[in-house]
């Protein structure tokens, strides 16, 4: 079947729907339905503020969705990835107890279960079996939760998504599990296409045993539904039939299954009815309203998310997915949905159309990729975003290159003045709170670096009364617990109405911390009203910067670094601070950049205090994909490539060295060429083509080492 003309749109309906269900059930997850009867009534709309949580959270539903789907970027597109290759993903983009799961314990927490078994060496399928895992542990919910990508790489195929499903799933799953996961992907993968929700099940029974459970319990809610005509009446029946009481363990498939097909049935396609029962009728509330909704915004589309409340404004398109590609944590559902998009097209054969223009291009309709008005003092509640279609400025796109029919962010602000700004910005790294939020972990590198250039091609409206002075500003994190974010500015381009401007900013240092936001700002002589369009931001290359500045000194972590390690402490040294890694067993990394960057050089002195191994890694796209200069104890220099075929020893030699000595290491990655450089020496240079990009890392292997003068050096190839 062909891919439908609006697939990047549909893509990012499903995952808008599922971002928002799992950010609607999230705060009362767990509650029975009599709880949130009595405490909260129906759920028609976010609770968040009403319980005092943040909207926008670290969940390992969305994590987990949009992480483990990348075996196929990693183990190449193809329908044949075997769950052996998904289980490696795991491994390589889970941090043990910090990253994307639920770290409840061997046998409580299913998918903790399964890492811990693939730790072991336990392959997958097995990791996940019931003979491995008993029956009660490999039949809980999680692989339905993580399925949504699945099917968002295989529109119209559902026998391929139910395939892709079952490989999936099985590295954690078994049983009753994995049927109800093959009935979600199967269900969304034809909603591409089909729209009624009868044919739907039709198609997702089709895929799974007729004597399973799942297929029973899906035969009783149609029977049921046809005969009560209330939701309320016929959750009663699954609480007695279905219910926890029956279907034990921490969180079982069974029941919540049943919630998705309750909530299918009687929604009518309706987005919030359909949000309203699954998260009213309680238990694993975040998981099935995330996939209700991903179904309903593949099947409506856009316009089926709007004809209830806003849902989108808050959110904003907002998500963390956090994993060991840390760079990658601050994200959105724009991204996320083209990255998604690439993937389908590349898995059915279909040739993709030109990329998008920019990091931030605000393509898709209402998109606004995570901008979102400033809070500050100075600009609180003078400035809106929304998403416009751009003016036509004629065939060749105008001054600042984009064409008729493309889209904008609008920042429209009101009476600026000085004292008053209007600001928009997006956020790049965590802020303070984001770390203080209990839950899941917040392990995250930034998105962007000082030494690096950010581009935005800008456009004042003509209908602004005046003109306007505009610049790119950045926020960088606190210089202390407890102290404000400090907001710096790009020398200000005055634009009169109707004027088009493309701004360019190399990034000042930040003396190591990392940057929080990055935006557009807009200033006036006297009270000014209009709209500045954005058309796109973009920033490009590895940065050249010290990441070891002593800003980093006030906090007791490596604040920016993605914390692969056991231990990480920030101790006075070198041009800034020095590190020190202790780690227990195996390999860690301590990691920084984001999984784009090519062409650099990496320098760190390194001083082993007592390690198997010690050294730097390049091109790092995970906890077991870089390369690593390491000094091996016992054993001299070794330049090593981990990737998908396990370890390889690219390069040798002898190389004395001692505890407690300081040895300055260096790491040029070029195309293809390695250049290993130790005290000044070269001692390898070499071709290997297996990594093309990825961020850097600190490595620690059972033991303990210092890292100081960090610093990244980008090589313009």
């Amino acid at each position: 079947m062909p891919i439908p003309a609006d697939y990047e749109e549909r893509v990012y309906a499903g995952v808008l729907g599922k971002i928002i269900g799992v950010y609607l059930g999230r705060p009362f997850e767990g509650w029975r339905n009599d709880r949130i009867e009595a405490e909260l009534g129906e759920i028609n709309y976010y609770v968040h503020e009403r319980m005092g949580r943040p909207l926008v959270v670290a969940d390992d539903d969305i994590s987990g969705t949009f992480t483990f789907v990348r075996a196929l970027e990693d183990h190449g597109v193809s329908a044949a990835i075997t769950a052996e290759q998904i289980g490696q993903t795991w491994r390589n983009y889970l941090i043990e107890e910090r990253t994307i799961l639920w770290w409840g314990g061997m046998g409580h927490s299913t998918e903790h279960t399964a890492f811990l078994r693939l730790k072991q060496g336990l392959a997958a399928p097995a990791s996940g079996s019931i003979e491995v895992n008993t029956r009660e542990v490999a039949e809980q919910i999680g692989a339905q939760i993580f399925i949504d990508s699945w099917a968002l790489v295989a529109p119209g195929e559902p026998e391929l998504a139910a395939a892709l499903a079952r490989k999936a799933g099985s590295v954690s799953h078994d049983g009753e599990a994995i049927y109800g996961a093959q009935v979600v992907a199967a269900m969304e993968a034809a909603a591409f296409f089909e729209r009624d929700m009868d044919k739907l099940l039709d198609i997702g029974l089709a895929l799974i045993p007729d004597d399973c459970i799942i297929a029973r319990l899906i035969g009783d809610l149609r029977r049921w539904h046809a005969q009560d005509g209330d939701w309320r009446q016929t959750f009663a029946r699954v609480q007695q039939h279905y219910g926890y009481d029956t279907y034990g363990g921490n969180c079982h498939m069974v029941p919540n299954h049943a919630v998705i097909i309750l909530a299918l049935l009687y929604g009518d396609s309706d987005f919030q009815k359909s949000q309203m029962i699954a998260n009213t009728a309680g238990w694993d509330t975040d998981c099935n309203a995330g996939n209700v909704g991903c179904l309903l915004g593949i099947k409506e589309g856009l316009a089926g998310l709007a004809t209830g409340p806003d849902w989108r404004g808050p959110v904003a398109d907002r998500l963390f997915n956090i994993s060991a590609d840390g760079g990658g944590a601050l994200t959105d559902a724009v991204r996320e949905s083209y990255r998604l998009c690439r993937v389908g097209r590349q898995l059915l054969g279909v040739p993709a159309p030109p990329p998008p223009p920019a990091r931030y291009h605000f393509s898709l309709p209402g998109s606004v990729q995570g901008f979102v008005a400033s809070g500050a003092p100075d600009s609180q509640g003078s400035t809106r975003i929304d998403n416009v279609e751009s003016v036509d400025r004629g065939a060749d796109g105008g001054a600042d290159g984009v064409g008729p029919g493309s889209r904008s962010l609008a920042v429209h602000f009101e009476q600026i003045a000085p004292g008053r700004t209007g600001r928009a910005g997006v956020q790049t790294f965590g802020e303070p709170a984001n770390f203080d939020t209990p839950g899941y972990s917040m392990v995250m590198s930034a998105s962007v670096y000082s030494g690096q250039t950010v581009t935005a091609a800008v456009r004042l409206a003509e209908e602004t009364d005046g003109p306007v002075s505009v610049a790119l500003f950045m926020e960088v994190f606190p210089q202390g617990p407890g102290q404000p974010a400090t907001i710096c500015c790009a020398p200000f381009q005055l634009l009169a109405p109707g004027t088009p401007a493309t701004l360019n900013w190399l990034l000042p240092e930040t003396d190591g911390l990392p940057i929080v936001r990055i935006g557009v700002e807009c200033r006036a002589d006297r009270g000014t009203t209009g709209t500045l369009f954005v058309d796109h931001v973009d920033w490009a290359g590895a940065p050249s910067c010290l990441f070891s500045g002593p800003g980093l000194m006030q906090y007791q972590r490596p604040m920016g670094w993605t914390d692969g390690i056991d231990n990480a402490q920030l101790l006075p040294g070198g041009a800034g601070v020095r590190f020190r890694l202790i780690h227990n067993e195996g390999r860690g990394l301590l990691i920084n950049g984001t999984h784009d960057w090519t062409n650099y050089r990496l320098r760190a002195r390194v001083t082993p205090h007592m390690a198997a191994e010690a050294g730097i890694a390049a091109r790092v796209g995970g906890m077991r994909r870089f390369y690593a200069l390491l000094l091996c104890q016992g054993q001299g220099l070794r330049l090593l490539r981990c990737c998908e075929g396990g370890e390889q020893i690219l390069a040798e030699a002898d190389f004395a060295w001692a505890p407690n000595q300081g040895y300055d290491l260096s790491l040029r990655v070029v195309g293809s060429q390695l250049v290993a450089v130790a005290d000044g020496r070269e001692m390898f240079s070499l071709e290997d083509t297996q990594l093309s990009a990825g961020a850097i890392a600190l490595v620690q292997t059972e033991g303990h080492s210092y890292f100081s003068d960090v610093s990244l050096e980008a090589i313009r190839a």
